[in-house]
């Protein structure tokens, strides 16, 4: 009975243990499992801390190149009409203001525009605004004055138009600003609207989020949000538009690192680039700098307060207050956004009436230029990468000044779809492609390249990569090549246009034919050329020999290697548009080597000077024999294939150039020059059907419309030293006086000109007629 008491108390003990040893195991597993979650919780903010510091400091944005046409200069005399100026300017995004009240505006009077242009940074030279009237004719411009000096302007160079951008894969553009050089309205407003207390709070504003609470149930709708601009930038830059409650809580915690890390300054610049305003087309719209010229055309620092209100409003939903979609909702978000400026005392009440009776103003929407002349935009391409990786150049902000005239360009593109379409009509023309290039013929500058009938940056660039056939468009070099041993080959050396057996190695004989099927005997060496004779040019060409012919379209810019078979001289060789256009840039300089350039210079977005591309010449052709090939070039324009220009061209504008057409008339060539510029052009099908046209019908004419509308100076050979002119006697190829009346002047490299005279000069000596043998018979 004594023990009973004592087993009571023992289990009394045990369960109370029992108790204790269950708490200690729940207390230290709710320590454990607190400890894990503290743990994740710690790693998790370790990763959101190095991925933000990791995007943050280092590069913040992949900024597309940012590609420009080359500047239009003005002065007295430039052929630029007073319509065709103002067009210029709508292409620069410049708006009419009669008071020039800010950088980019013009205004219009009878027979005169006064404008005021922005600074600008070029490749050579900062320039700095400029107040300027510019009076017309009818013909072009006849002076400039500026308004502000009250002198006359010699020249005036205007900024360049933007034709295109270089983007990384992922579309987005911006155009990087300042803190320091964002206009004090913009920061204004955007703190008055979008977050007042940004530089007290640590991230998260719980003031902002029950003032926002309230003012949305005053307004029975979603007029104000609670997030803070340090938690929009981090939505914006590190999370997408997922709504959830998970995305929210960690761009709460991002927004505390992001205010933990740096500075208000820091984080304000950064929203100010990265905040997104809109969408032009595949590319979205971020940054205030953008979005400036995207909806009004100007640099933000030259914004009106309405036009900067106007884009703190689209803040709170690109979508829902597009200027462009919605204009009288815009309208309304802007004007309210004045009015918290007000509120918090940043403007007076007059500044915001004033503000509120001006329209948006906003420009018409116009795709962001990332193709607008695509088959150009591509040349440019492959030539930066021969510099940059191509990362280099999407990514990092590159300015790139390149040669293309946009005037030049338009002109170009108008001209060769209108006669693509009257070419097609011939029975066999169907189909027709095109490509185009034109250079200034002084310096080799790309000015316009076409790659096809349609303006498309996904089709076939058949400028740089349609390799065809030349045809005639060889012989010049054949000639060249000839002509440079004068002591065997002159302008009017006899040469058989008879028939002529090539034996090949193979055993297999190659017999080629006129393109008339005729055989014309022994002409002279200009009239081979000027009349396109195939069997001549066969004679000279394997005389002085295929390699020897090879090299000298070498020595005119022609790299790729071509087969030494003696088609070549007949131009079976193929070649682009762009190898052809070099081929005869050298002819168009005299025997001097030009590089084919379309990049004057890439500039770093910071504005460093990365890359020039000085004009670059080298003699590789006798200048002599030159001289001589393009006076006979210019009978070709006169006299041979090419005459058909003379209708739209002054008899003496001394045109010069050479049609080609290949076998079954599958490719029309044409190309020539004037006295400022050079022009290719090849017209023919994709599938390499005949198109039933030849050099002088097809090709030639898409040059005679084009080039009448852009040239304004004619060809003015200047002979070299060792150049001789002659009077010759076109019917004996001797000496002759000059007014006798078969007698023509003739250029000679010096000592290779004829020593007896003909009948017609003195000493009297009897013609050999032999010499012409049936071309000039008795």
């Amino acid at each position: 009975m004594a023990k009973k008491p004592q087993k009571t108390s023992v289990r009394y003990a045990s369960k109370k243990n029992a108790k204790k040893t269950g708490f200690h195991w729940f207390r230290n597993l709710l320590l454990l499992i607190f400890a894990g979650l503290s743990f994740v919780l710690l790693s998790y903010l370790s990763y959101l801390d190095y991925n933000i510091s990791s995007q943050f400091e280092g590069k913040r944005w992949a900024i597309p190149a940012r590609v420009y046409a080359n500047p239009i200069e003005l002065y007295a005399g430039h052929a630029i009409t007073q319509p065709k100026f103002e067009e210029l300017l709508q292409l620069l995004h410049y708006r009419k203001d009669p008071h020039l009240s800010a950088e980019g505006t013009y205004f219009k009077d009878t027979q005169q525009i006064s404008v005021r242009t922005r600074d600008f940074k070029f490749w050579d030279e900062q320039q700095s605004s400029k107040l300027m009237q510019v009076n017309f004719t009818e013909a072009g411009i006849a002076s400039m004055t500026d308004l502000k000096q009250e002198k006359s302007i010699d020249i005036m160079r205007m900024d360049p138009v933007q034709i295109g951008s270089f983007y990384p894969t992922i579309k987005e553009d911006r155009v990087l600003i300042k803190l320091e050089d964002t206009p004090k309205a913009l920061i204004d407003g955007l703190l008055a609207s979008e977050d007042r207390d940004f530089y007290q709070h640590f991230g998260i504003s719980m003031r902002g989020i029950g003032r926002a609470m309230w003012a949305n149930l005053r307004a029975g709708g979603m007029v104000q949000g609670g997030s803070t601009i340090t938690q929009q930038l981090a939505k914006n830059f590190y999370l997408s538009s997922e709504r959830s409650l998970s995305r929210k809580a960690k761009e709460a915690l991002m927004s505390l690192i992001l205010e933990f890390r740096y500075s208000k300054d820091e984080i304000l610049e950064a929203y100010l680039n990265e905040i997104y305003l809109g969408q032009n087309g595949a590319h979205a719209v971020h940054g205030f700098g953008l979005a400036s010229e995207f909806y009004f055309g100007n640099p933000l620092k030259d914004l009106p307060l309405e036009q900067i209100a106007s884009l703190v409003a689209l803040v709170r939903g690109p979508s829902e207050y597009d200027p462009r979609r919605y204009p009288e909702r815009a309208l309304q978000r802007r004007n309210l956004v004045l009015d918290e400026m007000v509120l918090e005392g940043h403007l007076t009440e007059k500044q915001a009436i004033i503000a509120k009776a001006k329209p948006l103003n906003v420009i018409p929407r116009s795709q962001r230029p990332t193709n607008r002349y695509p088959g150009f935009l591509e040349l440019v391409k492959r030539r930066l990468k021969e510099e940059y990786r191509e990362q280099d150049f999407t990514s990092d902000g590159l300015i790139i000044f390149t040669t293309l005239d946009t005037q030049i360009q338009d002109t170009v593109e108008d001209s060769v779809a209108a006669k693509l379409n009257q070419l097609e009509k011939s029975p066999k023309a169907s189909k027709l492609e095109t490509a185009v290039v034109v250079t200034r013929r002084d310096s080799g500058e790309i000015v316009a390249l076409i790659s096809g009938r349609e303006n498309s940056a996904a089709g076939f660039n058949r400028a740089l990569d349609a390799v065809r056939p030349i045809g005639s468009l060889i012989k010049p070099v054949v000639y060249l090549t000839a002509l440079e041993y004068p002591d065997k080959y002159t302008i009017t050396t006899p040469i058989n246009d008879t028939s002529i057996t090539v034996r090949g190695q193979n055993g297999t004989d190659w017999i080629p034919k006129n393109y008339d099927h005729r055989e014309h005997g022994r002409v002279p060496l200009h009239t081979a050329l000027a009349k396109s004779y195939n069997l001549a040019t066969v004679r000279v060409g394997m005389d002085v020999g295929i390699a020897r012919t090879a090299k000298t379209l070498k020595d005119m810019g022609v790299n790729k290697e071509v087969d030494l078979f003696p088609s070549l001289l007949l131009g079976a060789s193929s070649l682009t548009p762009l190898e052809v256009t070099q081929m005869y840039q050298t002819l168009a300089g005299d025997g001097f080597l030009t590089p084919l350039k379309a990049i004057r210079a890439v500039i770093a977005a910071n504005g460093e000077h990365l890359q020039s591309y000085p004009f670059n010449v080298k003699q590789t052709v006798d200048p002599a024999a030159t001289y001589i090939v393009n006076t006979i070039l210019q009978e070709v324009m006169h006299e041979g294939t090419g005459k058909s220009a003379y209708s739209a061209f002054p008899e003496d504008y001394g045109l010069i150039g050479k049609t080609g057409t290949t076998n079954d008339a599958k490719d029309s060539w044409f190309a020539g020059y004037t006295g400022d510029y050079l022009s290719v052009v090849w017209v023919g099908r994709d599938d390499n059907k005949p198109i039933g046209l030849t050099g002088a019908t097809g090709a030639l004419p898409v040059w005679i419309t084009l080039m009448q509308k852009i040239s304004t100076q004619p060809v003015i050979l200047t002979p070299p030293d060792n150049i001789k002119m002659a009077w010759i006697d076109r019917s004996t190829g001797l000496l002759a006086k000059k007014g006798c009346g078969n007698a023509k002047e003739y250029p000679y490299i010096s000592g290779s000109q004829p020593t007896t005279y003909s009948a017609c000069g003195n000493p009297v000596v009897q013609p050999d007629r032999s010499w012409f043998g049936d071309f000039f018979p008795e």
